[in-house]
This record gives structure tokens, sequence and C-alpha cells, in this order.
């Protein structure tokens, strides 16, 4: 097995245990570490690794993940609405998923309109 394949999930079960510790002591180091850039750097480590270090296609790449950022932060907006209108957590979560995927097709959609890659 690859590095690539077995880090990812350290680092999932790592930030599992540390928001569970955490949440106890503090609220926000929990929300913190729950938000913090794992993905981000281990996928851009995976791409610039299969291309060589090709800096075109890394800065794409990066651009993706920044526009990918806007799905993301509805998500949590949604979210965070949907609590406070006391919603339950699965309801929450569904609907915080939809909000996200219509604003993931917006940007698929824009980019292929715009011809960006």
């Amino acid at each position: 097995m690859k590095s690539q394949d077995i880090v990812p999930v350290v680092l999932s079960i790592v930030v599992i245990i540390l928001v569970a510790v955490l949440e106890k002591q503090s609220k926000l180091f929990a929300a913190l570490t729950a938000t913090m850039p794992l993905g981000a750097p281990l996928a851009l480590w995976i791409v610039y690794s299969a291309n060589a270090g090709s800096k075109e296609v890394v800065s794409q790449f990066s651009l993706s993940m920044l526009l990918g950022l806007l799905p993301t932060l509805a998500f949590l907006v949604t979210v965070w609405f949907a609590a406070r209108a006391g919603m339950k957590l699965g309801p929450m979560i569904v609907t915080g998923y939809s909000v996200w995927a219509v604003g993931a097709l917006i940007i698929y959609l824009l980019r292929n309109t715009l011809g960006i890659k």
C-alpha cells in the first residue's frame, strides 16, 4: 500500500479522536480541528506527485479547490440555519448536502460554460 493511501485514513482517525476529546473541553477548538485543512494538502500532494510537479496542473487544481470552498461554506451556513430552526441532525445534514450539491453543480456548469479546466 502506498503512503498516499494510508496517510488520509490515519489523519482522519486522528481528527475524529481529537474532535471527540476537544469537544468536552472547548467547542471552538473542536470546531477548528474539524475544519482544519487536511484534505486539501493531501489532495495537492497526490496531484503534485501524479503530475511530476506540473505547476499548471497544480494551479488548476488549486483553483478548483478554492471554488469548491463556496459550496462547502453554503453547506455550513445551511446547517447553522437548520440547527437554529430546531431541525434534528439527520435532516440538517441532508439539507446541507442538498445545498452543497446545488452549489457544486453551479460551479461545475459555470466552469464548463466559461471553458475553465
